[in-house]
């Protein structure tokens, strides 16, 4: 028989120190709670009330409310428009944040995915609703206001304030984003060519058909051109915006994280999430806004839209071509136009293709040749390397011929849709 005593003095022996342990469990679980409601406090600090921008946030919430409460189109779409514009510029910051801890390669590849993400959803609302034309004229949009309205004033920004020297920027890579953006023109001029002249060999069908092929073959170029870029040349061709800097500027360059990777992930589902909503009631009050704004879809598609998704690319490229760093401006505004022209407009064909619509690159003929002039008018911009005040006055001016031409532009096409 065991002596009581024994077991006993091992109870008095054992009982404080699981005690101690239980308490000692316990500590750590509450620190390790507090400090994870410290860390999303710090996060929620930064990302949502350190942008200006985020003034416009209360709007979304709001053109949801005016959809269901009222009947006025138009203003569901301005607040809609509004309540986007600080989720786009904030998509943009988390991604940037993300990148710092994934390294440049899968940096690009983020960059690539999220940089145009407001476009992207948008679009796939409109073409979920059977609006090609939206789709269309929306992404075209994109493009001129990157190369006319956002890198414009941003060459007449950094002249106004280096206005005693011209700032120069990589010609090479310039050259590069010029022949792709000459492809795009290509692969989008073919269609239309083909649906004016009434050469196809199947009425209707053959276009489609074509845009589905050529849409495979910008894919397969664009991706191309991301090995490309981040396969680590170190020649003229690098990456614009990655090019060395000059020593007194590298302690600037390298930026430390401002959120955590696991934080960075979440912020970009959150408000991928809450853009995905708002697009839909902005997708759902174009036709209704153009009633009541009276303005035709196209202007409202080509023009307006694209404020939305390049209102955070605007302000950091004007940033950058004040503090004389013309490759990374570049960067902002011909990248992106790269970007959908060779990856978000093929994209769409596919997942168009996928949904059974008949999303095709017929532009029309004048969007066509709008996106044409526009391509050429930039690759002369860019071919000295070369930047000033005055190249960012005409490109500003060209925007605005080419926003009156689609206030006074009648969309063919926007009966069928």
């Amino acid at each position: 028989m065991e002596n009581p005593q024994i077991e006993m003095g091992a109870f008095k022996a054992n009982g404080p120190q699981l005690q101690n342990g239980g308490l000692r469990s316990s500590m750590v679980q509450s620190w390790n709670l507090q400090r994870f409601v410290e860390r999303a406090l710090r996060s929620i600090r930064i990302v949502i009330f350190t942008s200006k921008l985020n003034l416009l946030l209360p709007f979304g919430p709001a053109s949801i409310m005016l959809h269901y409460t009222t009947s006025r189109h138009g203003l569901v779409f301005l607040f809609s428009m509004l309540g986007i514009t600080p989720l786009a510029e904030r998509l943009g910051y988390a991604t940037e944040q993300l990148a710092i801890y994934t390294g440049p390669t899968v940096g690009g590849l983020l960059n690539a995915t999220f940089g145009n993400a407001t476009e992207m959803i948008i679009a796939i609302y409109a073409l979920k609703n059977g609006m090609i034309r939206v789709v269309q004229q929306s992404l075209l949009g994109s493009i001129l206001s990157n190369m006319l309205l956002v890198m414009g004033c941003a060459f007449f920004a950094g002249g106004i304030v280096h206005r005693n020297k011209d700032q120069v920027f990589s010609k090479a890579t310039a050259v590069v984003n010029s022949g792709l953006l000459l492809m795009a023109v290509m692969g989008l001029m073919f269609p239309a060519v083909l649906h004016f002249t009434h050469s196809e060999v199947r009425q209707g069908a053959s276009e489609v058909s074509l845009s589905r092929f050529s849409s495979c073959i910008m894919l397969v170029a664009y991706a191309s051109y991301l090995y490309f870029q981040l396969s680590g040349r170190n020649n003229a061709y690098s990456p614009i915006g990655s090019e060395e800097m000059p020593n007194e500027d590298a302690a600037e360059e390298d930026e430390e994280a401002e959120i955590g990777m696991w934080e960075s992930i979440a912020w970009l589902a959150m408000l991928t999430l809450w853009v995905s909503i708002l697009s839909e009631y902005l997708v759902n009050a174009i036709e209704g806004a153009s009633d009541s704004l009276n303005l035709p879809v196209a202007f409202i598609s080509v023009i307006l839209l694209p404020i939305v998704g390049n209102a955070a690319e605007h302000a950091s490229a004007i940033m950058f071509a004040m503090k004389d760093k013309l490759d990374i401006t570049l960067g902002v505004a011909i990248g992106s136009s790269t970007q959908i022209s060779m990856f978000v407009i093929p994209f769409c064909v596919v997942i168009g293709w996928m949904m059974g619509q008949k999303m095709d690159l017929n532009f029309q003929l004048f969007e066509t040749a709008t996106l044409f002039i526009t391509v050429l008018v930039v690759a002369f911009m860019l071919q000295d390397g070369v930047a000033n005040y005055l190249k960012g006055l005409m490109l500003i001016l060209c925007y605005l011929i080419v926003a009156a031409s689609f206030f006074v532009h009648v969309d063919p096409q926007s009966s069928d849709d």
